[in-house]
């Protein structure tokens, strides 16, 4: 089970980076992996995407996901990840996309340039729910990991 230690961790580490790769089930079954820009409240991840993509169309039919994120490092002495073994679930109730948009827009404020809160039906929301979480902390040894679930 994750404990409160790691979840802050996982937090800080989410906290520190911009991107992630997201890989989803292909209809054929095949995975596709990509990398989409991200926000975090906490240890909950949200990433936006035109709905009508391949990998929205990926998660509609299938919602299990898989995330990896890298925060950003100098030395192989200090990379800190997680990769998540996750359901992307589409947000909308209208005070989720309202706080996740505000999220986005102090973080990624050139996105002011591109939708609008509410505006643009053609963009979905998803928040990424994690069931298995892995920790890379090679601070504490290089390859070090701490592999746990997360309380659905």
């Amino acid at each position: 089970m994750l404990t409160p230690e790691q979840r802050q961790h996982v937090a800080a580490i989410l906290s520190a980076s911009n991107d992630l790769t997201i890989a989803t089930v292909r209809p054929d079954g095949w995975p596709q992996a990509t990398t989409v820009s991200f926000v975090s409240d906490g240890a909950t991840i949200y990433f936006g995407t035109w709905s009508k993509s391949q990998k929205a169309m990926n998660i509609a039919a299938d919602p299990r996901v898989s995330v990896a994120v890298t925060a950003p490092y100098t030395s192989w002495d200090t990379i800190e990840g997680v990769s998540l073994a996750a359901h992307a679930v589409r947000v909308t109730e209208m005070a989720e996309l309202n706080r996740v948009f505000q999220l986005m827009m102090a973080k990624f404020p050139q996105l002011g340039q591109y939708v609008k809160a509410g505006e643009d039906a053609e963009m979905a929301l998803y928040r990424i729910e994690p069931e298995i979480v892995s920790i890379l902390d090679y601070r504490r040894g290089f390859g070090h990991t701490e592999l746990a679930s997360v309380a659905p």
